[in-house]
């Protein structure tokens, strides 16, 4: 496609196979935004777009990522507000034809499995090297390995006795994450074989009891000598957790530190399976329905006549 759209705190610029997400670096700009700075989402990626009335005289275009496609939105299992819901794009209601058009052209790209659970992340996560500064210690991960090393001022006694840990991802089963938004947040690893610090939480990718808390468990071997062990139900108390709260240290970089561990845990478990892209049927009277909304964008001076030559040859191409 080719085309650019605007919206507040985000820019969102429209590829053959996918969406380029640019973020906003302003001041008003949500923080979680501003620490990923852009994101390639692939339309495999998606399940269906949105586009509904907003708050104080705008629109929101959402494109609906599949389940299981992005490590991102895995990690933080349901916990975003939607200002912090990277899939959003606000924009004034101004805008809302040409937000229409937008809308109408990804529908027409995504594929006949886009209701289907995505079998592997389609989305990549941030990439290591990575760290955040949390209440308790400092979180590195370099790709292979995650380090917390433990602040005198924050740590508890426990993880004082326990020392700085360091987990290769290779011992890991998952992640859990828990939303600073929450009454207390943490970052929890979870080893191979290790159980469940909350009950009801299982293999596969199961919420754990709890508000806000959600474990993502990605192996399905049997427990290992490690599970013998009692884990400790509070955060603040397990050498292999770092506790959070809002307004200390840039703690809404935890969630793509989580979402990056989650990536690096996945790939290490499984070979990913190869799809191959197979070319989308083209229906000659949704094509000739597209170039009439064009033709109303262009009258309304909403696409200049450049765009919409270029954007008419393409979609007759299609035929």
């Amino acid at each position: 496609m080719g085309d650019v759209l605007a919206g507040i705190h985000a820019t969102w610029e429209f590829d053959t196979d996918s969406v380029l997400i640019r973020f906003e670096r302003g001041i008003r700009t949500p923080k979680l935004f501003q620490s990923l700075r852009e994101r390639r989402i692939p339309h495999a990626a998606l399940s269906s777009v949105t586009l509904t009335p907003g708050k104080r005289g705008t629109v929101v275009l959402r494109a609906v990522p599949r389940p299981g496609a992005d490590p991102l939105l895995e990690a933080a299992a349901g916990q975003l507000k939607d200002g912090s819901d990277p899939y959003r794009l606000v924009l004034p209601a101004e805008r809302e034809t040409l937000a229409e058009y937008y809308a109408d052209e990804l529908r027409a790209l995504l594929g006949p499995d886009a209701a289907e659970p995505a079998e592997r992340f389609l989305v990549a996560a941030p990439e290591a090297p990575m760290h955040f500064k949390a209440y308790d210690g400092r979180a590195s991960f370099d790709g292979d390995r995650i380090s917390f090393r433990w602040f005198w001022t924050g740590a508890s006694t426990a993880k004082w006795k326990a020392g700085d840990q360091t987990f290769p991802v290779s011992e890991l089963s998952g992640v859990e994450w828990r939303s600073p938004e929450a009454f207390d947040g943490y970052l929890r690893l979870v080893p191979r074989g290790a159980p469940s610090t909350d009950a009801g939480a299982g293999t596969g990718m199961s919420p754990v009891t709890g508000k806000g808390a959600v474990a993502l468990r990605t192996d399905s071997a049997p427990p290992g000598p490690q599970s013998s062990a009692p884990r400790p139900t509070q955060a603040d108390q397990d050498p292999a957790a770092v506790i959070f709260g809002l307004g200390y240290g840039p703690v809404h970089e935890s969630l793509p530190f989580a979402a990056a561990v989650l990536e690096s845990v996945r790939k290490r478990q499984s070979t990913p399976v190869a799809v191959s892209a197979s070319a989308v049927w083209r229906d000659p009277a949704d094509i000739a329905e597209r170039i009439r909304h064009l033709g109303e964008l262009h009258q309304a001076g909403l696409v200049t006549d450049d765009e919409f030559r270029a954007k008419k040859a393409q979609l007759l191409a299609e035929l």
